[in-house]
């Protein structure tokens, strides 16, 4: 009889989480649970989420990317190992937050099933989208509110017209903003409106121009709250165009590491991002996700560049390339980035 209603339970709890965003985005209107915002309005430090970090040790940001499962997948061996995975590395880094660059599921039933296992570790997660994100699903909307909605998982809509999920997250030591966060959405194809229609241009979008803008604002806010320059880290899923110049040029200096197997599939413009990262002397590190056998990190021009290390066997992988990155902060806001491996063959 306990299981009979456990079961059932488990059945009304199902369509609950399926069906509350749906509802939500009918009754209530999408547009609600964006904030309107403009570069005249006074940044402030409750606009960011805050974390607080142990004066005695670093702040461990777990990074996991591309987990990526589809439907099928995560109920069977493919979503056991990955969840394994995902198990191993929470014990072995034993992270104050967990962050993913995007493309985290990839069907209703695969983001139902991925914010279970993330929510057992009972540790602040914020994602980002990735251009997967929404595919397979009911909508993105729907995806962006179950992040929302999860107890554990710091997730803002953030400014209407940017896409899904764009925030801050102050890291704070006795009170004191020493790193930040910027969680940005790349979105996904590029596309344009004619009078067919909005039609896939082809390649891949990024950032647009007024979460730039958005960025800019953040900083420079943060900045005015603190009275100094913060250090700060961007978590976004397709990389910026400078991936490419940094593999080519320096992956052989001194503190790169990480290899490149497939193509760097950054958009075909720039969009000039990087300069403005550079401009304001704030961001060190930009992590990105996307490519699934990608892994090198490079400092180039000052700012360390990322590809996280994907995390399980989602989509495709190579099996000796599978864990997440850590993105270790001092209570100098400097941080320091390392792959961790995972053999899936001892799990």
């Amino acid at each position: 009889m306990r299981k009979i209603f456990c079961t059932i339970m488990l059945i009304v709890t199902s369509f609950h989480q399926i069906l509350a965003p749906v509802w939500a985005q009918l009754f209530k209107g999408e547009d609600s649970f964006f904030e309107n915002w403009s570069v005249e309005q006074t940044y402030t430090d409750e606009y960011a989420f805050s974390v607080e970090k142990d004066p005695d040790r670093d702040f461990v940001i777990l990074n996991l990317t591309d987990v990526q499962l589809k439907k099928w997948q995560a109920y069977s061996e493919e979503g056991d190992l990955a969840t394994k995975i995902m198990d191993k590395l929470v014990e072995q880094t034993k992270p104050d937050l967990i962050t993913m660059t995007g493309d985290n599921a990839w069907s209703t039933s695969t983001y139902l099933k991925l914010i279970i296992d993330l929510e057992k570790y009972n540790i602040p997660w914020a994602p980002v989208m990735g251009n997967h994100d929404g595919q397979s699903c009911i909508n993105e909307f729907w995806c962006a509110y179950q992040l929302y909605a999860a107890k554990n998982c710091i997730f803002k809509f953030g400014p209407k017209d940017m896409g899904y999920g764009n925030y801050v997250i102050n890291i704070k030591e006795n009170g004191r903003i020493i790193h930040t966060l910027y969680m940005m959405d790349t979105h996904s194809s590029i596309t344009e409106d004619n009078e067919n229609g909005t039609v896939e241009m082809g390649g891949y979008d990024h950032l647009w121009n007024n979460q730039i803008e958005w960025y800019k604002w953040a900083v420079k806010g943060t900045e005015k709250l603190a009275g100094k320059n913060v250090p700060s880290s961007v978590f976004i899923h397709i990389p910026v165009y400078e991936y490419h110049i940094a593999w080519d040029e320096h992956r052989n200096d001194p503190g790169s590491f990480g290899t490149c197997h497939e193509e760097i599939c950054s958009p075909h413009l720039n969009n000039g991002f990087f300069s403005v990262c550079k401009e304001l002397g704030s961001t060190k590190d930009i992590v990105c996700g996307h490519e699934h056998i990608n892994n090198f990190s490079i400092e180039y021009e000052g700012i360390r560049l990322t590809y996280s290390l994907k995390t399980g066997p989602g989509c495709y992988w190579e099996e000796d390339m599978s864990g997440g990155t850590t993105i270790t902060v001092d209570s100098n806001g400097a941080t320091n980035v390392q792959h961790v491996y995972i053999d899936s063959s001892l799990l």
